[in-house]
């Protein structure tokens, strides 16, 4: 079933399929809720299955205003308690493995799945720091320079020649919010993520390494990691037998 929900007027879609215990998929930057087709419809015949569109993308509005994890968690919290949802099992997908962490460090959750999965704020090098204050540089004073016409060309110029496709797909809006979200650390909260965890990841995975995964292991009281071999940062996809059987085993389905 196709179903939208309002926060802050903003406008979610999500669907909903199956019966019983719920669980949600929260799908990465740059997706929306048909990523997770094949997970919906191994989990269909066991649970009640919620995957939503985050704000500003698939089918839900764009957020008016720059949103941080916060505001995303809370549109999710939102979304649940409309639906009289309490203690659901949560599954993230990178960016919606941000969500996923948040909301069970302050709600009670049955289970929590992290399938490579943002949330350990990245290692940046003197020279990613060089690049992005240069560029700020550049912003703010190319337009006294050249006029604001041509500035903004060469400055569009460089971000699509610096910057991640996520960020060059995105439009102004999404791109500040990429921008703060990234640079969000959430390791402060995950040893309140008390819930099990299975930490599902690819070891070439190069959005959030391996070594992310391992540090989550380490700050999550109850979190256990499996390995998804020549598995990219969609492993899920990548080793879908592997991502069944672990799915199977860790929700105990038969």
């Amino acid at each position: 079933m196709d179903a939208r929900f309002t926060y802050n007027n903003i406008e979610l879609a999500y669907t909903i399929e199956g019966e019983g215990d719920t669980i949600v998929l929260l799908h990465g930057w740059g997706c929306d809720h048909t990523i997770w087709h094949p997970t919906t419809e191994l989990l269909k015949q066991h649970f009640r299955v919620i995957a939503v569109d985050f704000a500003g993308f698939g089918a839900s509005n764009e957020p008016h205003e720059v949103w941080g994890v916060e505001e995303y968690t809370r549109s999710i919290e939102a979304l649940l308690a409309s639906l009289g949802v309490t203690r659901p099992t949560l599954c993230g997908h990178s960016f919606g493995g941000r969500v996923s962490i948040l909301y069970a460090s302050r709600n009670e959750v049955a289970r929590v799945v992290l399938t490579d999965a943002a949330g350990v704020k990245p290692k940046r090098s003197l020279n990613y720091y060089r690049k992005v204050y240069t560029f700020k540089l550049l912003k703010s004073t190319l337009p006294l320079l050249i006029g604001k016409q041509k500035a903004s060309m060469l400055i569009e110029q460089r971000r699509a020649k610096g910057g991640s496709s996520d960020y060059n797909r995105a439009t102004p809006m999404m791109r500040a919010i990429l921008s703060k979200c990234v640079n969000e650390d959430l390791c402060r909260v995950m040893p309140k993520v008390s819930a099990p965890v299975l930490l599902f990841w690819g070891d070439r995975d190069t959005a959030t390494p391996l070594s992310d995964a391992h540090k989550m292991e380490r700050l999550m009281p109850n979190a256990g990691l499996v390995v998804a071999q020549g598995a990219g940062h969609f492993a899920m996809l990548e080793q879908p037998a592997l991502w069944e059987a672990t799915l199977k085993s860790f929700l105990n389905i038969e």
